[in-house]
């Protein structure tokens, strides 16, 4: 007769991680409770400002009037309309240039290059740039040199300079992860770069795209230095923003706090309806980026 000796068969799977020591055990559950306790403590205040935020204002928002009627009839259309008109025309300007700049610093330029290096320069300095400075400069040059009258117009030129290194550094994101191979085989078909660049590299990163310009939109939306030194507040509605004084959300909170206590429920709802519209842009970012951009077979 002859024998088999059988090997004792190799842990199959996760089974070898359930055999961790003790000592492992314990350092793994103390890192899960760290963790859980900082994602706690970061929740929290976010909590805790939704739910004031919520309580404060949602009395004010309520009244139909507050969506339809100007302050002159004690709504905030006019402030909403405002907040838009002046984020709407900084977009406009902001996301073709900023995406036209990533193109170049990607597709185009040479990486070692001089002017490469210039232009992610000036974009660093201008991502840390504060609004006030923004604002400032835009003053200097607007009102001091040029001795143009305030506008809407002179706000998005503000929020221009705070919204083009965001879009040129999310842009600039989504290119560099566009696989090489497509724009390879795009060129070996003989399709020209520009080509290449409008059919191939932009509908694949254009979902990540559209989330970095909304994501700007939503960071100018509520700025309040670029209103507050470039604009006049009006309890008017005005549609023009080349002309006359515009009221927008951030103004507004402001006036009706230095009124006083009177005027700290307006303040609250403002505020809500400031977030609110945020919300609808981030939600907005969302849907389109989802339902934008290449689709792979599965």
């Amino acid at each position: 007769m002859t024998s088999v000796t059988t090997e004792p068969a190799a842990p199959s799977g996760l089974d070898h991680l359930t055999s961790a020591s003790p000592r492992r055990k314990i350092v793994d559950g103390t890192a899960r409770v760290l963790v859980t306790a900082a994602v706690v403590l970061a929740v929290l205040p976010l909590g805790w400002l939704v739910w004031t935020l919520v309580a404060n204002g949602v009395s004010p928002i309520l009244n139909p009037e507050w969506w339809t009627a100007s302050e002159r009839f004690g709504g905030a259309a006019n402030a909403i309309i405002g907040t838009l008109i002046q984020t709407l025309v900084a977009a406009l300007i902001s996301v073709p240039l900023g995406v036209l700049v990533a193109i170049l610093l990607i597709e185009y330029a040479d990486q070692n290059s001089r002017l490469v290096k210039i232009t992610t320069f000036m974009v660093d300095v201008l991502s840390g740039v504060p609004s006030i400075v923004a604002a400032l400069f835009i003053f200097a040059v607007w009102r001091t040199t040029l001795d143009l009258p305030r506008s809407g117009f002179v706000v998005a030129l503000a929020l221009v300079l705070l919204m083009v290194p965001l879009v040129v550094r999310s842009t600039e994101e989504m290119l560099k992860i566009v696989p090489h191979e497509l724009r390879e085989a795009s060129y070996a078909l003989g399709v020209p770069k520009w080509k290449t660049i409008l059919r191939v590299v932009l509908p694949t990163a254009i979902g990540g795209i559209i989330t970095g310009v909304m994501l700007a939109i939503a960071r100018v939306m509520g700025e309040s230095a670029p209103v507050l030194i470039l604009v006049g507040a009006t309890r008017a509605t005005n549609w023009n923003p080349f002309e006359g004084n515009q009221q927008t959300l951030p103004l507004m909170m402001l006036q009706n706090y230095n009124a006083g206590p009177s005027g700290y429920d307006t303040v609250w709802g403002a505020a809500l309806t400031l977030v609110i519209l945020v919300a609808i842009v981030y939600a907005a970012a969302r849907i389109l980026a989802r339902f934008t951009g290449t689709k792979t077979a599965r």
